[in-house]
């Protein structure tokens, strides 16, 4: 069984035992969250579609750790105008493993 859930602007595939990074959310490490935006849910050939949510479908999952990914380079050049910039970013995230899906 699969589902396909919404979180932080994003769309993730996720099965019952996958681990996955998503945006940051808050919660404690350890804790349960329900995440109950599920626009799909497949299980072999049958597939529910929402519109645009699936009703009484959620995903509950386990928060592992919390972290920041690693850093992004932006450089910004203006060639023959004596103009650089330099500048760095880094993400925070919540890596979180898939406990079950409940349709």
């Amino acid at each position: 069984m699969y589902a396909v859930i919404k979180t932080g602007g994003k769309q993730y595939r996720v099965a019952a035992g996958e681990k996955l990074k998503i945006e940051q959310i808050p919660a404690e490490v350890g804790a349960e969250v329900t995440l109950d935006q599920v626009l799909m849910v497949g299980e072999g050939e049958s597939v529910k579609i929402g519109a645009p949510l699936v009703t009484g479908a959620a995903v509950k999952a386990t928060v592992l750790s919390q972290g920041r990914h690693d850093k992004v380079k932006i450089f910004k050049m203006r060639r023959r105008k004596h103009y650089q910039k330099h500048q760095g970013h880094r993400q925070n995230y919540t890596e979180i493993r898939i406990d079950g899906i409940s349709a």
